[in-house]
Order: C-alpha cells, then sequence, then structure tokens
C-alpha cells in the first residue's frame, strides 16, 4: 500500500475520480472531512460504493469511521461491514478496549453477513495516550493489520512545528518500533500543504527509509510521488535477488552467514530480501516465476 488517497464520504462525485487513480488503495472518510449534518448522507454514499464494488482493480478499500465513542461509530461500523471492505480505518483510540469492542461487532456482522474473509483494523496514533502506548494498541485483536500515523492531530494540539525534522521522525519511528513489536506494519499519515511537494517527499523519504509501507494522500496529485518513494528501486531488487541466490548456494554448502557485495548477509538480510522481492513481483517489477518471490503478507 504504498499510497492510501481520502475520499470525503459526502463527495460522491468524486468516487469514480478516485477509483481510475493510480492510488494503492482508497480511504473513504467519514470522519473530520464530514460535517455533523451530513454523516448519514456520508455513510449512506458510501455504503452504497462498497455494496456496488465487485473488485478485479486491485484496489485496497478503507473506511474511516467516526470514533468508538462517537454516537455515530454503531452505524458507521453496520453501514461499511461489506464483503468489499478491506480495512476499518479507526481514529482516536487510546486502549484496547475500543479496538477489541470493533472487532466483537466486526465478528458479529461478518457472521450475520456470511463475509467470509475477515475486515482488518487499522488504527489511527494520533493522540498522545496514543502514542504512549501504540504497541498495546497495535497488538489489542488479530484483526489490527497496522498503524496510522496522525500527525495532524497530535502535532496540532500540542503546538509543535510539523517542519521539525526531528520531532517527525522521533514519532515516526515510535510508531514504526511499536507496529513492529505486533508483527504488524505501518502507514505514514496525510501531508495537508498542497503547494509544499518538496515538504511532502521529505516526509515521504524519511518514512520510507523508517520502513513504513506507504503514505496517506489528501489529493491525487500526492499519488504518484508517494507510489514513486515507497516502491523498492531498482538496485534494491538487483540486491535482493542476489542474496536470496547466495542464500539458496550458501544452504547446499551448510553455511548460515555469507557476504554479497562485500557485506555479511545472516537471517534478518534474508528476510528483508524475500520482503523486497515480494513487494517487487507484487507491483510487477520482477518476474511472477521467480523462486526468490513468494509467500504473501496480511490484507493491506
Amino acid at each position: 500500500m504504498r499510497s492510501k488517497l481520502f475520499v470525503p464520504g459526502s463527495r460522491p462525485e468524486l468516487f469514480a475520480k478516485a477509483l481510475a487513480s493510480d492510488a494503492d488503495a482508497l480511504s473513504f472518510d467519514l470522519e473530520d472531512a464530514v460535517p455533523q449534518a451530513r454523516k448519514h448522507e456520508a455513510r449512506d454514499a458510501v455504503a452504497g460504493f462498497l455494496a456496488s464494488r465487485a473488485g478485479g482493480d486491485g484496489k485496497l478499500m478503507v473506511v474511516r469511521v467516526n470514533a468508538w465513542e462517537t454516537p455515530h461509530f454503531g452505524a458507521d461500523l453496520d453501514a461499511v461491514a461489506q464483503p468489499a471492505l478491506d480495512l476499518l480505518n479507526l481514529p482516536k483510540a487510546e486502549s484496547p478496549r475500543a479496538i477489541q469492542a470493533a472487532a466483537r461487532q466486526l465478528d458479529r456482522l461478518e457472521r450475520e453477513r456470511g463475509i467470509v474473509r475477515p475486515i482488518g483494523i487499522l488504527v489511527n496514533i494520533e493522540t498522545p495516550e496514543a502514542l504512549a502506548c501504540a504497541a498495546e494498541l497495535a497488538g489489542a485483536h488479530p484483526r489490527v493489520a497496522g498503524l496510522q500515523v496522525g500527525l495532524g492531530d497530535l502535532f496540532e494540539d500540542l503546538g509543535v512545528d510539523r517542519r521539525d525534522a526531528a520531532a517527525v521522525h522521533h514519532v515516526l519511528l515510535s510508531i514504526r518500533l511499536a507496529a513492529g513489536r505486533a508483527g504488524v506494519w505501518a502507514c505514514d499519515g496525510a501531508y495537508a500543504d498542497l503547494a509544499d511537494r518538496e515538504g511532502f517527499l521529505a516526509e515521504a523519504r524519511m518514512a520510507r527509509r523508517l520502513g513504513y509501507v506507504g503514505k496517506s494522500c489528501i489529493h491525487p496529485s500526492q499519488v504518484a510521488a508517494a507510489n514513486d518513494t515507497f516502491r523498492p528501486t531498482d538496485d534494491e531488487i538487483r540486491h535482493a535477488a542476489r542474496v536470496l541466490q547466495a542464500e539458496r548456494e550458501a544452504a547446499r554448502a551448510g553455511r548460515g552467514a555469507f557476504t554479497v557485495d562485500g557485506r555479511m548477509v545472516d537471517a534478518p538480510f534474508i528476510r528483508r530480501a524475500g520482503a523486497v522481492m515480494e513487494t517487487a513481483r507484487r507491483l510487477g517489477l520482477a518476474d511472477d516465476d521467480d523462486p526468490t518471490a513468494s509467500g504473501s503478507g496480511p490484507r493491506g
């Protein structure tokens, strides 16, 4: 999920355009992008879109519902829990209790509706409380597929300068480590200044260096930059292929550690090379029958 494009649930005229974009995922927003008076209207529009989905375009379908504590949450979940939904994006979660409650409701709705492919949960980390317990939130339930950064909510309320690279790095690394502890992925948040392409790229590149899978986009103009930033480079793909080839040769020789391109390689580097080749294959950057590219990741 290199790019996740936000689409206001109250703007159904944008749904088809978003679907035609190059974004890997679409995130329909029922929360901050929708005023209170239009919550019901947006909910119905997104539910109708999901019901009409036959799949086949490869895009991940995400819906950001209203927070668990709000009066809108139950109706949101009832409307969007459909076979076409891949990830339920849960905002403002500050305790495992909220995630577990959402998971129980998904359990019930999936049973009642015959949904056989479990819907994952993407947890937003966007408050000081959530940041402090991010690892606990990531491991709150097996449905949690990933953590998403929310720097807008986190920094604006605290008066932190978004262009303070050290502050951004600290939060991104903390959330990535929390996700890694639970064995889930992390997605970078949105960058609101559409005119500041260099700022978007700098933040995306930082997230990429920290092991994030992709970045949220608030406009289609940001999608290409996110896709390009979070794809494996040609050099990375070639190096990964050499690592996996050398690993097979070392296994035949009974060696667990070896060198590739002058660097020592053992189990963690082999796992990383496998992940690079898997991503390259999924994006069509490596041959489908490449024996080094195998396996599948979690939903998302």
